[in-house]
């Protein structure tokens, strides 16, 4: 599904980072050796019918690589 990120993420928190990340492997592999963090935050997402939704959406970020692979997890 693809969707557009409405205004800025709020309550970032930090799931896992480092060695905890499942795929670090796979990350390394496609952007590059990074210090990666997996996050989860609260934001408005547009979903591709045009309907504006409040959602949790989770990401990866990589130090000077920026946000990679942003997938929403639940609606709220």
């Amino acid at each position: 599904m693809h969707f557009k990120i409405r205004g800025a993420i709020r309550d970032i928190e930090t799931i896992a980072s480092g060695h905890g990340i499942q795929n670090l492997k796979r990350l390394n592999r496609i952007y590059g050796k990074a210090n990666w963090r997996k996050l989860k935050g609260i934001c408005r997402v547009e979903l591709e019918d045009g309907a504006v939704i409040e959602a949790e959406v989770h990401w990866y970020e990589g130090h000077g690589i920026g946000k990679k692979e942003t997938k929403i997890k639940r609606y709220l």
